[in-house]
């Protein structure tokens, strides 16, 4: 980020956490995104703007953070410049996930109506304005959505999350279409020279991470890590008081670790699969926490754990330092600035979602992390297949994970989740590439890929035809 465009965001962000009011904030943020210097990049004009949505049905609730979804509304975002030039960029929505005082505070759908209005009124505020590249865009567009939210929802206490969540189709869009204008054709070209470094790699596998709520049955989990899943991200912090959470949890992980703790894999330094705890900030306390960690070691689990995850929630300013596993921060570190105080705190690792906190947003944490030595992996949100490659064109350029091998790490839950999966990848510019399929748990990055980027710049037929209709 330029010095200049970096102390600008840092005021946007210092007005939005301060809670401005809409008066204060339209004194304190530009009219305008601020332009990088560079004048090798094209300016854009955004000139038409659209979107849309599909709910698309889940197999079976979904439960996390002490509640169950039933239906995800995968958003597109339609984009079109003053040369001609036009994109679509998915994203998808997560209120619980985003901000569980939303979800419970509303229906399901009107948690989801008030995400999709902070899209909307994105991508007006969008209309008309120029960027050189899709961060500068973000930076602009990101504290706006944010205080909008907030007054929509009746929320002053509006997670950041929630905002960047309902930004991400409108950023996936400006990044298709500043590829298209600077004459860009793969992901490497796209990212910034300041972000590369931190994006070097080029792992020939990412290990396909599935998901285990607190409904799937143990059986199936086995069949996951026979069929070769061998990174496993168990969802922890069940519903009930703190005790009967822990109990839950306790007695659910006994479970999964007497189903797997004889099962070996290739890709892990001890042979043995790697577990992946995810708490969602339900652990109040640090001694609650400890308990559950005694309780792995007690059921010899312990030298198994790669990663607990946002064990609690993020106002209780937890110092986590002297936790002796890998605690992982993810929906706490809303922003650049988030992610270094998470670090600060003890914090060892971090989740990326491209495909959940912007790509934008998603670039400047991975820099800050690799500044610092700090493994990253790329986290899911339940994305559709096109999304998925989002993902994993991040995942497969990060620094390799402790403890793992030369491979980058990819979560990818949607073929447990929805309904119409299989009829979700005809998005895919090709639904039968070798790289977008899972085989024995991992995706195989070949030649073909690295020139495609996974298909990410390619149009999606259903969606092209979609917005023409609309727009003509």
């Amino acid at each position: 980020m330029k010095p200049l465009f970096k102390i600008t965001f840092l005021l946007v962000l210092a007005a939005a956490f301060a809670g401005c009011k809409s008066r204060e904030c339209a004194q304190t943020i530009p009219a305008e995104p601020v332009l990088s210097p560079d004048t090798t990049l094209k300016v854009i004009t955004i000139d038409k703007v659209s979107c849309d949505f599909d709910r698309e049905p889940l197999l079976r609730p979904f439960g996390f953070k002490g509640g169950y979804v039933s239906e995800i509304w995968n958003v597109s975002a339609y984009m079109s410049s003053t040369s001609g030039q036009h994109a679509i960029g998915l994203g998808l929505q997560s209120i619980l996930w985003s901000d569980a005082s939303v979800f419970f505070a509303n229906s399901e759908t009107g948690g989801s109506a008030i995400m999709y209005s902070m899209t909307q009124y994105a991508l007006k505020l969008a209309k008309g304005k120029s960027f050189r590249t899709p961060v500068e865009l973000m930076e602009w567009l990101f504290p706006q959505v944010w205080e909008y939210g907030r007054q929509i929802s009746a929320n002053p206490d509006l997670r950041a999350t929630f905002a960047l969540n309902a930004l991400v189709s409108v950023d996936n869009a400006a990044w298709v279409l500043y590829a298209k204008e600077n004459g860009l054709t793969n992901f490497d070209d796209m990212i910034p020279p300041e972000y590369r470094p931190a994006l070097a790699e080029h792992h020939a596998h990412c290990a396909a991470i599935p998901l285990i709520t607190y409904a799937v049955p143990v059986e199936e989990i086995k069949s996951l890590a026979e069929e070769g899943y061998f990174f496993m991200k168990i969802k922890i912090g069940q519903a009930g008081t703190q005790e009967e959470m822990l109990a839950k949890d306790m007695a659910r992980v006994s479970e999964i670790h007497e189903a797997l703790k004889d099962i070996r894999t290739p890709y892990t330094d001890n042979g043995k699969i790697p577990y992946y705890f995810d708490a969602n900030g339900r652990y109040e306390t640090k001694e609650t926490l400890l308990k559950f960690i005694d309780h792995l070691k007690a059921i010899g689990a312990y030298d198994q754990v790669a990663i607990i995850e946002e064990p609690f929630d993020e106002a209780a300013d937890i110092d986590v330092s002297d936790i002796p596993l890998r605690l992982a921060a993810d929906e706490s570190a809303h922003t650049v600035a988030d992610a270094e105080k998470r670090m600060d705190m003890g914090y060892r690792a971090m989740a990326l979602k491209p495909i959940a906190k912007t790509m934008s947003m998603s670039l400047m944490i991975a820099k800050a992390a690799f500044d610092r030595g700090v493994p990253c992996f790329c986290a899911d949100l339940t994305v559709p297949p096109v999304m998925v490659e989002w993902n994993k064109a991040v995942a497969a350029r990060l620094p390799s994970f402790p403890g793992i091998g030369d491979l980058g790490l990819v979560e990818t839950n949607g073929h447990q989740n929805y309904v119409n999966w299989q009829k979700m990848r005809q998005d895919l510019p090709d639904p039968n590439a070798p790289w977008s399929l899972v085989k024995s748990g991992v995706f195989t990055l070949d030649d073909d890929y690295w020139a495609r980027s996974g298909g990410i710049l390619e149009p999606i037929t259903r969606l092209e035809e979609k917005y023409a209709q609309r727009l003509q």
